[in-house]
């Protein structure tokens, strides 16, 4: 039990000093999954608009909405991943990434 302890406190000091880019990666996952979904929401709502209109507002919505979402949810996801002790934080994001991992085979 206490080799199973070690390793996870191990794995979770090593991922604490790379927090920001496992943030990063789940967010540019979940973007990657549920992004066709969003596109094809935001073209439904636009579709009967002008093309020149309906071109900006997903230029807009793809380039800005998503780069900002990127800019500023990945340093509060990466902030909310290390309220974990050393305890948690490794099977936490080993759960994380199982879950995700449904989500594109569902996909």
């Amino acid at each position: 039990m206490d080799l199973l302890l070690d390793l996870i406190v191990t794995l979770s000091r090593w991922s604490r000093g790379h927090l920001y880019d496992i943030a990063l990666a789940i967010m540019a996952t979940l973007f990657v999954l549920f992004g066709p979904g969003i596109n094809a929401s935001v073209q439904r709502a636009i579709g009967n608009l002008n093309f020149i209109l309906r071109t900006l507002i997903f230029v807009a919505i793809c380039a800005v909405g998503y780069g900002l979402a990127m800019v500023f949810i990945t340093p509060l996801l990466a902030q909310g991943l290390g309220h974990f002790n050393n305890y948690t934080l490794a099977p936490v994001l080993l759960l994380v990434f199982f879950i995700i991992g449904v989500l594109a085979d569902r996909n």
